[in-house]
């Protein structure tokens, strides 16, 4: 059974690793907005059935606060989030792209300092500033100039934008007071989403055919890297528990680096190295709460 889970939990990582080797080999091919819409429209189709009724009926419990933070998480992870991601690689390496998904560790303990009121301490704040020191090292691309101007590239400032949505949306995770199960949440996010991206649509115009290629990506990204991988996670975090499963994300950025490697000839260099030793670094430490090491049996 421990056997299995693990397998899971490898497969979990890879099909959403794999989500940002997709979205940069089709940038050219579907347009972010009609990829993210086509995505949440493919998810809305499976789910729909079989949560209908259900739905129906809890939405009349749903209090004002429940609509608006279940408003709140389909706009940050419902679909701008992604639209972010498949902008930003139009004008950045998947390989840089995805070493930040290190960050988001970063960006929740900031969030949920106000949100939450949890207290930042020294140590933490210290690892901060390591992680993006690492966050800079890679998009600057090591230059010291460019450091020195933030001069960064779009699609790098794309990319850490979506993890910051991206944290949002697990800190409003642990705000719901709502009695609605997984898939049931999944359908309301999707939904929410849908309304969010409908000016992203309207700005990005009139969207040209869709090739076999990009039907492909938009069914991978919906049933891949969100169905299966969501369900998937589901699972580990029963068998393994939420630390353990949790500490496991770091995989992601290598997964990525080499499956960008194999498909994209996207081969990583110093740089990315260095920096995804600092933001490890420091995650590392802000992870790290001075309580735990006083506490006792």
């Amino acid at each position: 059974m421990r056997f299995t889970a693990w397998l899971v939990l490898f497969a979990t990582l890879l099909l959403w690793s794999g989500n940002w080797i997709v979205a940069r080999a089709v940038r050219d091919e579907v347009q972010p907005g009609i990829a993210t819409v086509g995505r949440l429209l493919v998810v809305l189709a499976i789910l729909l059935p079989f949560t209908f009724f259900t739905l129906r009926k809890k939405v009349r419990e749903l209090t004002a606060r429940d609509w608006k933070i279940l408003a709140a998480m389909g706009f940050a992870g419902g679909g701008i989030h992604l639209g972010l991601q498949w902008l930003g690689l139009h004008y950045t390496t998947a390989t840089s792209g995805i070493l930040y998904l290190s960050t988001s560790p970063i960006f929740i303990l900031l969030l949920a300092a106000p949100m939450l009121g949890e207290r930042i301490g020294a140590r933490q704040w210290i690892g901060v500033a390591i992680s993006f020191t690492g966050v800079a090292t890679i998009a600057a691309q090591g230059e010291t100039a460019h450091l020195a101007a933030l001069s960064f590239n779009k699609g790098d400032l794309m990319a850490l934008a979506s993890m910051v949505m991206w944290a949002s949306y697990t800190v409003l995770l642990r705000l719901r007071r709502d009695p609605l199960e997984v898939a049931e949440l999944i359908v309301v996010v999707c939904g929410f989403g849908l309304i969010f991206m409908l000016p992203w649509l309207l700005i990005e115009g009139a969207p040209p055919r869709l090739g076999q290629t990009a039907i492909l990506a938009i069914l991978y990204s919906a049933v891949g890297s969100l169905l299966l991988a969501y369900a998937g996670w589901s699972y580990v975090v029963t068998r393994l528990g939420a630390a353990r499963a949790g500490v496991t994300m770091h995989l992601m950025p290598a997964m990525g680096v080499v499956l960008a490697a194999i498909f994209l000839a996207e081969y990583p260099r110093w740089y990315h190295f260095a920096g995804i030793a600092l933001i490890l670094t420091g995650v590392g430490l802000s992870s790290f709460r001075a309580s735990s090491v006083s506490s006792t049996p």
